[in-house]
């Protein structure tokens, strides 16, 4: 086996068991939870799981179900802390293996695109990525878009072009190779089609003369994608009971505007912000590539730079952006640095590293985000994730009736695949909510319950709480919005809680006017904290994360 995969394998898995730290919901809300519900019958389904037009497939959460179901026929996830550490473990071994499957085949599109002298310092430039670290190994659709994409970037025929008949390069094998792990991409994450709609549309276009060629192109994207949606339907005709096809529901929703209740960006949000973060102390290499090869005389290095632009042109124009949107284009920038930092190293009276070509002040340039990587993995925002293990922790005596409240931003801390206690259930666990404007409302005007609760959070805990705690800590009535419900709630005059017997909240709320001495006068008293007052996006997610309980 080679050297590298086996490198890629334990520097992913690794970093996947080891982090402890919170980067975005949907890594839990949009994978695990999900899967959980399936198997064990309870999780927490969002709005795009539960509204009448579901956005989200179930056949990425399904790669965690095999995990869950031979840990509940087993029996091995009702041992208390080793059930609930394999719980939470084996998913996270799975992602860290299917993470290196970027590492792996971006050496492939390396020793396609610049040549083999190049493969071993952009798979070090792999490995060493900030970005990668933070989210490769992590159970996000994004993460997984990108190894798919990768792995069918490594089949394409990036040097096909009119003068040269992209047969040679492109055997049927390849070809069928590319498309299947195209297609897959695409119904994991319906907007990677952004990428395989260019650079098959120039491929069609570049082969032109070759009718045959495209003609067999053709009918095999026809087949090959055919299949894939036929299986994204079927597997979610069996997970919802009715035909869905959640591709054409995530955009026929998100046109509605319903993505920029997530927040709205400026154009240049992926040139300023997200290329920064994601190449960190390589962007130069990656520029410099960029400007050498976009009108090069090479078509491979030509396209590969082309697609990268079209990538990020198409997403600026969208309202709603992420640094991890644009992730699948990373390990072809990575080619790219890679490419510039050995061919900028060629200069003999420079010292270089034994193991890779390139200049020894070049490598420790490229050390520098591995700290940078080991604290956000390791430290940064973990309490909202180490917090959970105080939830496991609590006797089972008291897990019935209200338990456990979170007053949290909505989805600040991972939920029932992270806590996996049915006793919680069935409205023994409760946190705000924080719906999106379904029917069309004003975005201007519309509040969800996250919005109205630190409005004001004295007057939520006032009005919408009883005057005492009753010790028998009776469930909430309605303790948050329904997702995915087809009406509106109208105001927020539904929204009622009776007190739980812990609280969960962000040490920022005690700052609130009237919040620490009601919590005091009820006699709530603090029995856990973790995490450091300054971490944390945005003033109400700051303070470490705190869990009071009830002592009366």
């Amino acid at each position: 086996m080679d050297k590298r995969i086996l490198y890629a394998l334990a520097v992913r898995v690794l970093i996947a068991v080891f982090t402890q730290t919170f980067f975005q919901p949907d890594e839990y809300f949009q994978a695990l939870e999900p899967a959980h519900h399936l198997v064990f019958g309870y999780g927490s389904l969002t709005w795009e799981w539960l509204n009448p037009l579901p956005i989200r497939s179930i056949i990425y959460p399904a790669l965690n179900v095999p995990i869950y179901w031979v840990l509940k026929v087993t029996g091995l996830h009702s041992i208390r802390f080793w059930g609930d550490w394999l719980v939470i473990i084996c998913p996270r071994i799975l992602h860290g293996v299917l993470a290196a499957g970027t590492d792996i085949w971006m050496c492939k599109i390396t020793s396609k695109v610049m040549g083999q002298r190049y493969v071993s310092t952009a798979f070090f430039l792999s490995l060493t990525s900030f970005f990668h670290a933070l989210s490769l190994s992590r159970s996000l659709s994004n993460s997984f878009e990108t190894t798919l994409t990768t792995i069918a970037c490594s089949y394409f025929p990036w040097g096909a072009c009119q003068t040269r008949s992209p047969q040679s390069p492109f055997s049927k094998s390849d070809m069928r190779k590319c498309l299947t792990f195209a297609a897959l991409s695409c119904i994991m994450r319906p907007t990677s089609s952004v990428i395989w709609i260019f650079l098959f549309a120039n491929l069609v276009w570049s082969s032109r003369a070759n009718r045959g060629f495209v003609m067999s192109l053709l009918i095999n994207a026809v087949v090959i994608g055919s299949t894939a949606l036929a299986l994204v339907i079927f597997l979610d005709y069996l997970y919802y009971g009715q035909i869905t096809f959640a591709p054409v529901n995530f955009f026929i929703i998100n046109l509605s505007g319903v993505s920029l209740f997530y927040g709205g960006n400026p154009w240049h949000y992926y040139l300023t912000q997200a290329l920064p973060i994601l190449c960190t102390t390589s962007l130069p290499l990656v520029l410099y590539g960029m400007w050498t090869h976009v009108n090069g005389v090479d078509p491979a290095k030509r396209m590969l730079c082309r697609v990268i632009i079209w990538t990020i042109a198409i997403y600026s124009s969208m309202g709603h952006k992420e640094w991890r949107f644009i992730h699948p284009i990373l390990p072809l920038m990575h080619v790219l640095g890679a490419k510039v930092l050995v061919d900028l190293s060629d200069k003999p009276q420079k010292q270089k590293i034994s193991s890779l070509p390139i200049r020894r002040d070049y490598f420790s340039m490229l050390l520098v985000p591995i700290p940078i990587a080991l604290y956000v993995t390791l430290l940064y925002c973990s309490a909202p994730v180490t917090v959970l293990s105080y939830v496991r922790s609590i006797p089972s005596d008291e897990l019935n009736g209200g338990s456990v409240g979170f007053l949290m931003p909505c989805h600040s801390t991972p939920g029932h695949a992270y806590i996996h206690r049915s006793e919680l259930a069935s409205g023994g666990m409760w946190a705000l909510g924080c719906e999106p404007p379904l029917n069309n409302q004003d975005l201007a005007t519309y509040k969800d319950q996250t919005s109205v609760f630190f409005s004001s959070p004295y007057d939520y805990l006032q009005d919408r709480f009883p005057p005492a705690v009753d010790p028998n800590f009776p469930l909430s009535p309605f303790p948050a919005s329904i997702p995915g419900a087809s009406a509106p709630f109208s105001g927020q005059d539904r929204w009622t809680h009776e007190w739980p017997r812990h609280l969960v909240f962000f040490g920022d709320l005690l700052e609130k006017e009237g919040v620490k001495n009601m919590l005091l006068d009820k006699e709530y008293q603090e029995v856990w904290h973790g995490g450091r007052w300054w971490e944390g996006d945005g003033e109400q997610r700051q303070g470490g994360v705190r869990v009071w309980k009830w002592r009366g």
